[in-house]
Formats: C-alpha cells, sequence, structure tokens
C-alpha cells in the first residue's frame, strides 16, 4: 500500500491517493467495529486491519521487512485519526453508504494494482502475481471478519470483491505480462475494471458463484429427460407418473 516511485512496469500512485486509499479501507473496518459497540482499541485494531491489513500480509510473504505499513510516518497516524473520527462520528458516516461502496471499490481496485505489481517487479510467476494482488485487495477483510469472530465475507454468497480482485488481478497479469501493454494503462483499466464489477454487483444484486454438483445436476436432467420422453407419461394423472 506504499506509494509506488513512478518505476518503469509499475503505476506511479500520488500519496494522497495512496493515503486515501489507507483512509476508506480504515473507514469500513472502523464503522464496523462501532456498529458492534467495540471499545475504542477495538475501534482502532479494526481500522488497523480494514486500511493496512493487506499490505502487511503482502510485506510478510513477499519478505518486504520491516512492512511499509510500520516504516511510514504517515500511516499509522492516519489510521489513527481515521479510527477517532468513526469513533465519534459512525452515525453521521453511517448515513454515507452509497458514497463509502464508490470508494471502496476504488480502494479494492487500488490495492489489486499496487499488491500485483510489486510481485511483478520481484519477478514472481503469474500464479504468484494473481494471488498476491488478490490478498493485498481483500487481506484486510479477511483479518477484520476473524477480529469479529465471524466467517470472512470473502467466502460467503454477496456482491462481488475477492471475485472482482481476483478478475483484477488477472487481467493485470496477462496484460501486463504475456500481452506485453504498458503496464500504467493497463493498471489504470484494472482499477476500473475491479471497482466497477464491485459497484455494479452491489447495485444489481449479482452474487459470487457458489459451489455446484455438476455430475448431480446433469443425472437430474437426464432423469427429467427420460420421464418425459416415457411412453404414455404425458397422459397419465400426476399420481401415477410419481408411482412409476
Amino acid at each position: 500500500m506504499e506509494t509506488l516511485a513512478a518505476t518503469a512496469g509499475t503505476l506511479p500512485v500520488p500519496a494522497a491517493v495512496d493515503l486515501a486509499a489507507v483512509v476508506v479501507g480504515a473507514l469500513t473496518g472502523g464503522l464496523l467495529a462501532a456498529r458492534e459497540g467495540f471499545a475504542v482499541s477495538g475501534v482502532l485494531l479494526l481500522a488497523v486491519s480494514g486500511g493496512l491489513g493487506g499490505g502487511l500480509i503482502r510485506d510478510v510473504l513477499l519478505g518486504d521487512l520491516p512492512p511499509v505499513a510500520l516504516t511510514s510516518t504517515a500511516y499509522l497516524p492516519t489510521v489513527a485519526v481515521t479510527a477517532a473520527v468513526t469513533f465519534y462520528f459512525s452515525g453521521w458516516l453511517s448515513r454515507l453508504t452509497r458514497l463509502l461502496v464508490v470508494l471502496d471499490a476504488a480502494t479494492l481496485g487500488l490495492f489489486t494494482v499496487i499488491g500485483a505489481q510489486k510481485a511483478q517487479l520481484l519477478g514472481l510467476p503469474s500464479a504468484s502475481v494473481v494471488f498476491i494482488g488478490t490478498l493485498t485487495a481483500v487481506g484486510g477483510a479477511v483479518i477484520r471478519d476473524v477480529l469479529l469472530a465471524q466467517r470472512a465475507d470473502i467466502v460467503q454468497p454477496g456482491p462481488y470483491n475477492a471475485v472482482a480482485a481476483l478478475l483484477g488481478a488477472i487481467a493485470l497479469t496477462v496484460l501486463a505480462g504475456p500481452a506485453g501493454l504498458d503496464p500504467v494503462p493497463v493498471a489504470l483499466l484494472v482499477i476500473a475494471l475491479v471497482a466497477g464489477l464491485r459497484v455494479l454487483s452491489v447495485w444489481r444484486g449479482w452474487a459470487a458463484p457458489v459451489a455446484v454438483d455438476l455430475p448431480g445436476r446433469a443425472r437430474s436432467r437426464l432423469l427429467r429427460v427420460r420421464a418425459a420422453r416415457r411412453p404414455g407419461a404425458a397422459g397419465r394423472p400426476a399420481r401415477w407418473r410419481r408411482r412409476t
């Protein structure tokens, strides 16, 4: 989640945009803590997990130690101020649900790009780039849900979150890798893609796909087809068809 330098192969993220993304992540975590009636320590902890959790996990996995969230002089104070705002103004902030959904979607896309590009700079395989990009985007939410003692939101049916980040990371890996396109336009395109998928899934009620038993579904469909083709099946009363 750090400000990336304008190096070849990366999107130069202005410090203000980077901190704004951290603030949005911290707001989502802090608001959840406030709604649950957590103490000030709980609000602060969930704000840290929402704003910096994904980056902390990413840096630990990539061996970039100490994590940039701890070496930067701006991140933790910014999260602390955000936690204080949510602690005292949670009721007012809760009215900005639509705006927060849009900002959270943009943040999801930005974190996906930053994580994937950092993995690319280290020369990791494509699958690892996709994994790190997705994890950077949703890692904070996983930590938050663990602290809330609830099943992680990203594994449950609902609006696209991890799915949007995963598709965005795949798009970035392919377009900036084998396709050889300019990384900066690709990064901007991926941010728009992830944010758009997230917002549309909330607006249109799209849900992430769940596990499907394809053999069982095919078997049921085959049985229905056979029953429909059975001689005299159409003319029999329903009670007779059930007995056969």
